[in-house]
């Protein structure tokens, strides 16, 4: 089976979740099949490897399960992009829309570096909401998206325009477009 199957295979389809009408992907499928597992990290560590980037902002919860091992590997500091009210210090704090709902997310003020380039990571990329809310985070603290990566797009939502003119990439994408 090709690498990409593998994942494909592991990602569960959920229908009615969270809320009627909505098929959820469900990428943590992934994290009990090692084999699908270590795909994917190999898969993020060889696409950014060589791209400059100061540091992995990782999108709760999913994204700190992709996040933490690519930063270890690429020898980079993590940058937890928490919900409202997790966090204990200092925060920025960004409210967005999801395609099922709104929400809002955090960053501590003192883990965001100026002028420092990030990558954002996450699970599944929707609307782009969640990431565009992430790259406003970093912004706020002096710094700077070039890159956002997500296992799984749903295309059919047109995130790349949500999230231009940073780059997208994903590993499997669903859906039209």
């Amino acid at each position: 089976m090709k690498d990409l199957e593998i994942l494909d295979s592991s990602i569960r389809r959920v229908p009615d979740f969270p809320k009627k009408g909505i098929l959820f992907y469900d990428v943590t499928g992934i994290f009990i099949n090692p084999e699908a597992f270590k795909i994917c990290i190999d898969r993020m560590v060889s696409l950014y490897r060589n791209k400059k980037i100061d540091g992995i902002a990782a999108v709760e919860a999913r994204g700190f399960l992709l996040g933490a091992p690519l930063a270890e590997r690429l020898e980079l500091p993590l940058l937890l992009i928490r919900k409202k009210g997790k966090l204990p210090a200092e925060t920025y704090t960004e409210k967005y829309a999801l395609e099922y709902g709104t929400a809002e997310i955090e960053a501590h003020k003192s883990d965001i570096q100026r002028g420092k380039n990030y990558l954002v990571v996450d699970d599944l990329i929707a609307t782009g909401g969640t990431l565009a809310a992430a790259r406003s985070l970093i912004a706020q603290g002096g710094g700077t998206v070039s890159d956002f990566f997500g296992v799984v797009g749903l295309k059919e939502f047109d995130y790349e325009n949500v999230l231009a003119p940073s780059c997208v990439t994903t590993l499997i994408n669903y859906g039209g477009k």
